[in-house]
């Protein structure tokens, strides 16, 4: 059975690729709702309703877990993972613990997605974990924007014009560390880093994300552990060209297969 991952476009591979990385014998199903991108800037509601259908269809494939590789949802609808018949995975909570290890300052920045940082996930998290900490949060919905575009090379000056307006505030927090709270972001990283400064710690959730994956494997003994090499499928709900072209350069590599278009009318 697959590992399933869904995000609201494109971002969410950079879960994929670490989930590549970290468990290679398994297969992945990857869904980027790309028709309905972004999910940041509506309402509750209707991001709830996204997310349970993005689970449904991969349930519908078979999947034996399900990561929501999705800043947003993971921040407003973390909890429709208590009604689904296989573990749930998040990044709101990864991305915390590793931030929580990374600062010394204890001053922490968060750059999110509207909805992300109006749900005060990532203040409560890591209040949670050590209520000793400072947290600055900065909604940047742009970067979704710019990084689905393709906009995502420091030799672009559009990335840096953004990244100055929006991040200029948690530079003058004096964070050392910076959660990009949005799966999308972490395509920006060269151009944040270098506003930043080196001195500041930008955290990825993927990593510590797809090692949580890992261990809920574990703990329900489902983790493939044989020596086969998984195969990896993806369905997007809108045109499959443009994604199958910006989607090579998240994941460092052309995509083995196609990429597949489905149509909400036919699935729900």
């Amino acid at each position: 059975m697959p590992i399933g991952i869904f995000d609201s476009g494109l971002g969410g591979l950079t879960v994929a690729s670490e989930v590549r990385k970290l468990l290679p014998g398994e297969d992945i199903i990857y869904f980027g709702d790309t028709g309905r991108v972004p999910y940041g800037n509506r309402g509750r509601d209707v991001i709830r309703r996204y997310a349970k259908e993005d689970a449904e269809f991969l349930l519908s494939k078979g999947v034996k877990l399900i990561i929501a590789a999705c800043g947003t949802v993971s921040s407003v609808a973390s909890d429709i993972g208590d009604t689904l018949p296989v573990p749930f995975v998040g990044v709101v909570a990864p991305a915390s613990i590793s931030a929580v290890r990374a600062t010394r300052n204890r001053r922490i920045g968060v750059a999110g997605t509207a909805a992300t940082v109006s749900s005060g996930s990532f203040v409560r998290t890591i209040g949670k974990i050590d209520p000793e900490i400072s947290v600055f949060t900065k909604a940047c919905p742009l970067f979704v924007n710019i990084v689905e575009e393709g906009y995502f090379s420091k030799a672009d000056p559009l990335p840096a014009l953004v990244t100055e307006r929006y991040l200029e505030p948690l530079k003058q927090a004096d964070v050392d560390t910076l959660i990009l709270g949005c799966t999308h972001f972490p395509m920006l990283s060269e151009v944040i880093s270098e506003y930043m400064g080196e001195k500041v710690t930008l955290i990825n959730a993927g990593e510590e994300t797809a090692k949580t994956a890992k261990a809920a494997l574990e703990a329900d003994g489902l983790l493939n552990d044989g020596q086969r090499t998984g195969k990896s499928e993806f369905f997007v709900s809108d045109r499959p060209e443009g994604f199958s072209r910006i989607a090579e350069v998240f994941l460092g590599k052309k995509i083995s297969g196609d990429v597949t278009a489905i149509d909400w009318s036919d699935v729900l």
